[in-house]
């Protein structure tokens, strides 16, 4: 099959290659998916450069935890109903050698899940990692409904799903923050009652105006080490901090204000969801999914071939969007 793969962390043309590499074949429980697309996200491109560590953890990786395919090929004790199935994936590549930017993947059959009719493939390619990160930061912690909300970053791929999920789990208003004004209205089109241009305008001070001085219930936070500081203004007493990025790995938030407010902290990867949280999320996003009411925002298609340009992209950051590779 042709993949693209690293045998070495480093920059992406120094180090990714696409070639031609053995079959994959179905283990017990297992399945193996012909990929369509699959899905670039920071923390792919993040393990290539070696940011976590420039240690190997395989000989070869071929990254990507985000994927859609069909299923062709079942190992024994998958039922065979679901020969056939058009799925998406997750966790394709986390902690393990082969992800999604190949022909074909070997999973565990939980790991490949159904995608509805009413959901174009390449959507598919987004639901692992960005939906499901919007989905559980809106779920935990008791839920949005009746809350104020601000998604940090309201325009990117976790952001525009984040939006949306906060309307339709009942969220009293929802507020938005972005970098431009093209940003801006692709938060206003995912349902954000305000949006804020935090390069032109005070965020703590906007955020105050649009809730009559009540600050948010909940934060759902991209850059915590950047955001910090004006996240406990915004923040009402009791409210939350849900946070599932950082752009440095350190950053530092002051006691008093945290325990004097009553501010709930909750920080999570979604790469870690437990079983519950995990199939929670799965049965809230399978029937919006049914129903075709979600928007998608695919920034960027690119072929296979592409892989390094893909990665390049993601890592300056300006995408607004997800990105996703065609898989030939």
């Amino acid at each position: 099959m042709l993949a693209g793969f690293y045998e070495r962390t480093g920059l992406a043309h120094a180090v990714l290659q696409v070639a031609e590499i053995p079959d994959p074949t179905p283990g017990p429980g297992e399945v193996r998916v012909r990929l369509r697309w699959s899905g670039v996200n920071p923390s792919d491109v993040k393990s290539r450069a070696g940011l976590r560590s420039d240690r190997m953890p395989f000989p070869r990786v071929i990254p990507h935890s985000d994927g859609m395919g069909v299923i062709d090929a079942l190992g024994d004790g998958v039922p065979p109903a679901r020969l056939g199935q058009r799925v998406w994936l997750w966790n394709a590549a986390w902690g393990r050698p082969d992800g999604t930017a190949a022909q074909w993947v070997v999973l565990a059959q939980d790991m490949a899940v159904p995608l509805p009719d009413a959901t174009s493939d390449e959507a598919g390619a987004c639901l692992g990692i960005p939906a499901m990160t919007a989905l559980h930061a809106m779920l935990t912690q008791g839920g949005v409904a009746g809350q104020r909300v601000l998604v940090a970053g309201g325009a990117g791929a976790v952001g525009h799903y984040a939006i949306q999920f906060a309307r339709l789990l009942g969220a009293r208003q929802v507020l938005a923050s972005v970098s431009s004004p093209a940003k801006a209205a692709l938060a206003h089109a995912a349902g954000a009652d305000g949006v804020i241009n935090y390069r032109e305008q005070p965020l703590a001070a906007r955020v105050s105006e649009e809730t009559a001085g009540q600050g948010v219930d909940r934060i759902v936070e991209v850059d915590i080490a950047a955001n910090a500081k004006a996240d406990l203004e915004m923040l009402r007493t009791g409210g939350q901090l849900v946070v599932y990025g950082s752009g440095a790995p350190g950053f530092e938030l002051p006691f008093f204000p945290l325990i004097v407010n009553n501010i709930g902290l909750a920080f999570f990867i979604v790469y870690k969801l437990s079983a519950a949280d995990r199939q929670h999320a799965q049965s809230v996003l399978d029937g919006w999914l049914v129903r075709g009411i979600l928007k998608h925002n695919i920034a960027q298609r690119l072929p296979l071939s592409a892989i390094a340009d893909a990665h390049r992209l993601v890592e300056q950051g300006r995408l607004a969007g997800n990105l996703v590779l065609s898989i030939p």
